[in-house]
């Protein structure tokens, strides 16, 4: 029987993928939905043998290691012999700067969904906590675009967030455009985008997320519990709260801290994201609390659409994560902070653990004429089991959202050094839209300062409700 999926293109040479925990288990079965390859020519690199068994049946070489700052030119070189094929770097703990470099040389398609430091980044108490930021991640991968433009194609971080919703963003600020009376066609170039955003008025913008995915048991003492990558999560909990740093903010804050060099599009706070909290709002709770976990998009969305250079520009919104995670990820994190040590057992539940609950995912675009507009996905886990095999609904988020990049990357195969910022939002959520359940828009009027409780005396703006100041809960 003919495959009823659409098939988006051929991978010339292998296919490798680098990192089999929960986003490469989802992420395998889109390739083998839609596109051509050799399937002799497909390659796992996977230090666990959890998968092994499931690897072999589908004819999968499995390379049982992991890839090292001593060791990925002798393991990954070899498996491109002739200057082609695709690397899928979905790995924790790999230097996605030097593989990605690798690629480059080697004429080999590359994608990640974060930029990935080696082993001691994360934690490393030496270090100022400046050089621990994705500022500082983002920066080196910046200055390589600039030393070696051009070239095979590589995509940097293109998952869910970062990724996705810098597309959802552009469709987001079209739909504003129209909803205001003054509708325009999708512009064609970064400085047109900056200038749309800074025309409708735009302050800002929350990558706003709520995931109410329930497992079915209770969560165990001593186990840290997500819906993706417990590694990962812990690691930007973590590092230093970060957001793109916006030219409407008239207040500062006190533990808050500039960089000296590079775009200067960010900023940083001396608290990490798992202890920094703001006021937001999803359209399945409405207003709510979410943490202000660091993000590379909150630094390339801020960086794309600013207008003028340096710490003071004529416009550049103010950009970060609000993320609420699911119920027993919250309690994860309470147990954490309170033992002071992380849980020795992670544990991702699977779609076949989930009993209910959606993640809804987009961008909360604000302080314009209408106030604000979220604009996003919302898949629940009935969804995405009808969809795709092997993953919850905020993992096939991201899968799908690779296998958009994969596509726009071999059809734009000599492009360079990308972000997902600079790539075509259109042709992108084409291919990834029947992967993302419903994609709405849903306006409100609800601000800030607007469900404060009374009985607590706070410092706000009340003049302008879109203030960092008012967004940051005390």
């Amino acid at each position: 029987m003919a495959s009823t999926h659409p098939l988006h293109g051929r991978i010339d040479g292998p296919v490798v993928i680098v990192g089999f925990g929960s986003i490469g288990q989802g992420t395998l079965p889109l390739i083998e939905r839609h596109f051509a390859y050799d399937p002799h020519d497909v390659h796992v690199i996977e230090p666990s043998d959890e998968h092994a068994a499931f690897l072999a049946q589908r004819g999968v070489d499995h390379i049982q290691a992991a890839l090292t700052r001593e060791n990925y030119r002798e393991i990954l070189a070899p498996l491109f012999p002739e200057r082609r094929g695709f690397c899928v770097n979905l790995s924790v703990d790999t230097g996605s700067l030097d593989i990605l470099r690798l690629c480059r040389e080697l004429g080999v398609l590359y994608i990640d969904t974060v930029v990935e430091p080696w082993p001691g980044f994360y934690f490393d108490l030496e270090a100022d906590p400046s050089e621990r930021t994705n500022y500082a991640l983002r920066e080196a991968v910046r200055r390589e675009k600039r030393a070696n433009p051009g070239g095979t194609t590589a995509v940097s971080c293109c998952g869910a967030n970062p990724g996705m919703v810098s597309w959802l963003l552009k469709e987001a600020l079209l739909r504003l455009a129209e909803d205001t009376g003054a509708p325009v066609p999708a512009p064609t170039s970064r400085e047109g985008w900056a200038a749309l955003m800074r025309d409708l008025g735009v302050k800002g913008v929350h990558i706003a997320e709520r995931d109410t995915q329930a497992g079915r048991d209770a969560k165990p003492i001593g186990t840290f519990v997500n819906t993706w990558s417990v590694e990962g999560f812990i690691a930007e909990s973590f590092q230093p709260a970060e957001l793109g740093w916006g030219s409407h903010e008239t207040w500062f804050p006190p533990n808050g801290h500039r960089h000296g060099a590079g775009c200067r599009a960010a900023i940083y706070l001396d608290t990490p994201g798992i202890l920094t909290r703001v006021h937001t709002w999803c359209p399945t709770a409405g207003p709510q609390y979410g943490f202000l976990v660091t993000h590379n998009e909150a630094i390339s969305i801020a960086d794309y659409y600013t207008i003028g250079e340096g710490a003071a520009p004529e416009f550049r919104p103010t950009c970060h994560y609000a993320y609420h995670p699911c119920d027993q990820a919250v309690l994860s994190l309470h147990e954490t902070l309170g033992s002071g040590v992380i849980q020795p057992e992670a544990k991702i539940l699977d779609e076949n653990e989930i009993l209910s609950g959606e993640d809804d995912l987009g961008v909360l675009v604000y302080g314009h004429a209408k106030n604000a507009l979220w604009y996003g996905s919302r898949l629940s886990i009935r969804e995405a089991r009808a969809l795709a095999p092997y993953q919850n609904a905020t993992g096939l988020q991201v899968t799908s959202a690779v296998l958009a990049g994969m596509v726009w990357a071999l059809e734009n195969p000599n492009a360079g050094i990308v972000e997902t910022d600079e790539m075509d939002h259109a042709r992108c959520l084409e291919i990834q839209r029947p992967y993302l359940g419903r994609i709405e828009a849903h306006y409100t009027d609800w601000t800030p300062i607007s469900t404060r409780w009374p009985q607590f005396a706070e410092e706000i703006d009340e003049a302008d409700p879109w203030q960092f100041q008012n967004v940051l809960a005390t």
